[in-house]
C-alpha cells in the first residue's frame, strides 16, 4: 500500500462486503449475492462471533483502520469483512435474532460509537503487497484455495510476477508457484468441461489436496503429463489428459451430480495412496471401476512390502490377544476354535516359507494324503 494514508471516518451503513474476496469465492459467494447471505456465510464458516464479542466488550479498535476501495459507487471493503460483518450485527441485533444467533446486548452509547469506523481509501492495486504478506504467509492466513484465487488475481490483473509475489510475502519454498499452477490445472479443468467446483461433493474444494497432488511427479505429474511449476503456464496439463484430469478431480473433491464422494479424504494416507493408484496400470483400472481406494492401492503395492507388512501386524496383533488373554478370555468355544484355526494358519504360512527358502517344490493337498 501507499505510505502515509491518513484513516478517515466512515459510516458502517455506507461500507460493503468485499464479494469478489477470495476467500468468499470458495463458498459460492457472487457478486449478486445478498448481504444476508454474505453474513450468514461469515458467521458459519469464518467465526464472527469471536470479533462480535471482542468489539461488544473493548470496542472497535482505531488502529486497525478496514481497507476501502471506491468502486463503481461504492466502498467496498478489501481487508476487513469479519469485522464489518461483527460491527453490522451489533448495530442491527434484529439481524442476529432473525437467524437464531446470539450475540451480546450493548449500550446506546457504544451502538454509537460503532456508528462510524475509521477506513483507509486503497485500490486494490496499491493493496496488494500488504493484503498477499498478511493472508498468504502472515498472521491471518486464508486457506489454500483463497491463496491461490488471490496470487493469480495479482499475477493476471496487475502484471506482477510471481517472482515478486513470492519475495513480498517473504516464500522460500516455491509456494506461489505451486499455488499458482494449482489454480491453472483447476481452471484448466473447468475450461474443458472435465470438472466443475460447483459440482464439488463438499460444501467446499480442499484445494491442497490438488496443488499438493501435483507435486508428485513420477505418480500423478505423469498421468497428467503436467507442466513443471517453473513454467507458469495456464494450461500446465497436457491436452490429451484432460479427461484423465476430469478424472483426478473427481478422486479428489467428489460430485455431487454423480453422487461420488472423494475417496481422497485425508492428505495422509489418502493422496500417497492415490499417487500410487494412478502409477499402476492394474490398480488404475481397479479404481476406475469403483474399487474402493485402499483396495486399489493393495493392488498397485510391490507383493514383497504387502507380504512383510501383513507378517509383522499378524505378530502385533497375536502379542496383543496375548497381553489380554488372562482378562479378555472367559472359556469361550468359539474363541478357542479361532485360535486353532490361527495356529493352523501360522503352520502352513511357515512351512511354505521354509520350503521356498530352501528351493523345494511347493506340497499338493494330494501328495500330502
Amino acid at each position: 500500500m501507499e505510505e502515509n494514508i491518513i484513516p478517515q471516518d466512515c459510516k458502517v451503513g455506507d461500507l460493503e462486503f468485499d464479494r469478489a474476496n477470495p476467500h468468499f469465492k470458495e463458498y459460492g459467494i457472487e457478486p449478486s449475492t445478498k448481504e444476508d447471505v454474505v453474513l450468514k456465510t461469515l458467521w458459519d464458516a469464518m467465526d464472527v462471533m469471536e470479533l462480535v464479542q471482542s468489539i461488544a466488550a473493548s470496542g472497535f479498535f482505531h488502529h486497525e483502520a478496514l481497507i476501502v476501495a471506491k468502486e463503481h459507487g461504492k466502498n467496498v471493503v478489501i481487508e476487513g469483512n469479519r469485522r464489518l460483518a461483527a460491527l453490522k450485527l451489533l448495530l442491527n441485533p434484529a439481524i442476529a435474532k432473525a437467524h437464531g444467533w446470539e450475540i451480546p446486548e450493548i449500550s446506546a452509547k457504544a451502538r454509537k460509537d460503532l456508528r462510524e469506523v475509521p477506513v483507509i481509501i486503497a485500490t486494490r492495486e496499491t493493496s496488494w503487497r500488504y493484503l498477499g504478506f498478511k493472508h498468504i504467509n502472515g498472521p491471518a492466513k486464508w486457506t489454500s484455495y483463497a491463496k491461490a484465487s488471490y496470487i493469480a488475481e495479482v499475477h493476471r490483473e496487475f502484471k506482477v510476477s510471481l517472482a515478486d509475489i513470492a519475495q513480498q510475502i517473504g516464500d522460500r519454498h516455491s509456494t506461489a508457484q505451486r499455488l499458482y499452477r494449482g489454480f491453472m490445472v483447476l481452471e484448466q479443468a473447468e475450461k474443458a468441461k472435465v470438472f466443475s467446483r460447483d459440482d464439488c461433493f463438499g460444501p467446499r474444494i480442499y484445494f491442497s489436496h490438488l496443488y499438493t497432488g501435483l507435486d508428485y511427479e513420477d505418480g500423478i505429474g505423469k498421468f497428467l503429463n503436467l507442466a513443471s511449476k517453473e513454467k507458469e503456464t495456464k494450461t500446465p496439463v497436457a491436452k490429451d489428459k484432460e479427461k484423465e484430469l476430469g478424472e483426478l478431480c473427481v478422486w479428489l473433491f467428489g460430485s455431487k451430480k454423480e453422487k461420488r464422494p472423494p475417496v481422497v479424504v485425508k492428505q495422509n494416507p489418502h493422496l500417497r495412496m492415490l499417487n500410487s493408484v494412478v502409477s499402476n496400470r492394474e490398480s488404475l483400472a481397479a479404481l476406475r471401476r469403483g474399487v474402493e481406494l485402499e483396495k486399489a492401492f493393495e493392488i498397485s503395492r510391490p507383493p514383497e512390502n504387502v507380504f512383510e507388512e501383513a507378517l509383522y501386524a499378524a505378530k502385533q496383533e497375536l502379542g496383543v490377544a496375548t497381553a489380554y488373554l488372562a482378562s479378555g478370555y472367559a472359556g469361550s468355544e468359539e474363541l478357542l476354535r479361532t485360535a486353532g484355526t490361527v495356529v493352523e494358519m501360522a503352520e502352513n504360512l511357515y512351512g511354505e516359507m521354509v520350503r521356498k527358502r530352501e528351493g523345494e517344490p511347493k506340497k499338493s493337498r494330494l501328495t500330502e494324503k
